[in-house]
């Protein structure tokens, strides 16, 4: 593996103060692409143990990190938005259109990141029907934060559910 994202030094346009956002979303997709490649598709919706699945998390990824950066712009989610929520967990997509979904949406956060003034950061944000208090740094540096949590519960699913495969066949 290269050397982390965060050692790579300042990504380009994003303001000093969301630079660890920017970098642990960029460290997290890296990651995802490498962990995924080869991985194969009828096994993307299994459970090891009851636990969530890779299609889940990956599901999961790019719909919390559309949902807080949209939070943290002061809007409310879209029924589109709502909709994905409501599907994760239903199997649909390949490993590939998950991982590219992913991908575009950490695009679309870093293109927010860049646009986002640093003197608005303390600035109240409410989040969901009941607006429960936040501000636009706690939305983003949670959403980077919650981002690296899947991260590695997917990579332990993905290496439990290829340990599995490998002992059957």
């Amino acid at each position: 593996m290269a050397v982390e994202y965060w050692m790579r030094g300042p990504v380009e346009q994003v303001p000093a103060l969301l630079q660890p956002v920017a970098h642990a979303l960029l460290q997290a997709r890296e990651e995802i692409q490498q962990l995924m490649e080869g991985f194969p598709d009828e096994l993307l919706w299994e459970k090891p143990a009851g636990n969530a699945s890779p299609g889940f998390h990956l599901k999961h990824l790019t719909g919390v990190l559309d949902r807080l950066f949209t939070y943290a712009q002061g809007r409310m989610l879209s029924e589109e938005q709502m909709a994905w929520l409501k599907q994760e967990e239903l199997p649909s997509y390949t490993v590939a259109e998950l991982v590219e979904k992913f991908s575009q949406q950490t695009d679309a956060a870093l293109q927010q990141l860049k646009a986002t003034d640093p003197a608005t950061l303390t600035d109240f944000r409410g989040v969901g029907r009941k607006q429960l208090p936040s501000t636009v740094q706690g939305l983003l540096f949670h959403a980077a934060e919650h981002t690296t949590r899947h991260l590695g519960q997917l990579l332990v699913t993905v290496r439990v559910l290829k340990t599995i495969k490998n002992n059957i066949t």
